[in-house]
């Protein structure tokens, strides 16, 4: 039995300063996975479906997904991550965003989104917010991309 690869972050947002917080929380949290930080849509997507490190083509990882970027909106980089071929399909995507309109939050969970979770402006909330998907990320079971099964 192999040993389980381990999971790569891709972290889509385009705020700097959100994107340290995230990775200053997920690192305080215990994960010390690699993560890969992107500014743009455009960018992550060349990484997740064409880089030979990324997910289609590398093996398991999560998506942490802003859903207002500067060229494209989150939930077409969900939309493309979910109805894609090929071991894509499966890297659960967690929605990190200030937007906590009732209606975009059903859009991304019917769109696939494996959590959503609204960025408070509240520095402690955001933290403990991020500190908790740590502990999700330290839990989760990536499905192994390499199994034929299912």
């Amino acid at each position: 039995m192999n040993a389980p690869q381990s999971v790569n972050i891709v972290m889509i947002e385009d705020d700097e300063g959100h994107a340290r917080l995230i990775e200053k929380n997920i690192r305080r949290a215990g994960i010390m996975n690699p993560i890969r930080h992107f500014t743009d849509g455009t960018t992550a997507l060349d990484y997740i479906f064409n880089d030979t490190t990324g997910p289609q083509l590398n093996g398991p990882a999560l998506v942490l997904l802003d859903l207002n970027l500067p060229d494209m909106s989150g939930t077409d980089i969900l939309a493309k991550i979910k109805t894609s071929d090929g071991p894509v399909k499966r890297t659960p995507v967690v929605v990190l965003t200030t937007t906590d309109d009732s209606r975009e939050i059903q859009r991304c969970y019917d769109l696939g989104a494996n959590v959503y979770i609204t960025k408070p402006v509240n520095y402690e909330s955001f933290a403990q917010a991020i500190r908790q998907l740590g502990l999700f990320l330290s839990v989760i079971q990536v499905p192994d991309l390499g199994d034929a099964h299912g």
